[in-house]
């Protein structure tokens, strides 16, 4: 079974298009966390991974019933800033997992970083 971490403007309370698209395809588990650092990118935000225990990234995971499709289509909306990767995710309620996510391949510096780790609570 494939699931997809989300941390930015695909999160279900955001309603732009993809993020409907992925809300109506696919199953939400609910919310999870990933070890990384999160950067605002100006209408957006950005992942870089981290192995530090205390650096977290919030946002929510998805079971993909139409993985590849769905996962093509989220692709493209990514675009070449983007590498999707797997990595593991830690949900809030159950077992780590392993999740496809899009992590920034882009230069960040730290006066970008979204310290909390929460795209929506800043």
């Amino acid at each position: 079974m494939d699931y997809l971490f989300v941390y930015g403007t695909l999160l279900s309370a955001l309603q732009n298009e993809f993020a409907r698209l992925l809300a109506e395809r696919e199953t939400l588990l609910g919310r999870a966390r990933i070890h990384g650092k999160l950067y605002r990118l100006g209408r957006y935000p950005g992942l870089l991974l981290s192995s530090a225990p205390d650096e977290w990234v919030v946002g929510e995971v998805y079971q993909l019933r139409h993985g590849a499709p769905t996962l093509a289509t989220l692709d493209q909306y990514e675009g070449a800033e983007f590498t999707r990767v797997t990595a593991t995710v830690f949900p809030e309620t159950g077992e780590p997992l392993a999740a496809w996510v899009y992590v920034y391949n882009r230069p960040v510096t730290e006066a970008q970083r979204i310290l909390s780790g929460d795209y929506l609570g800043g």
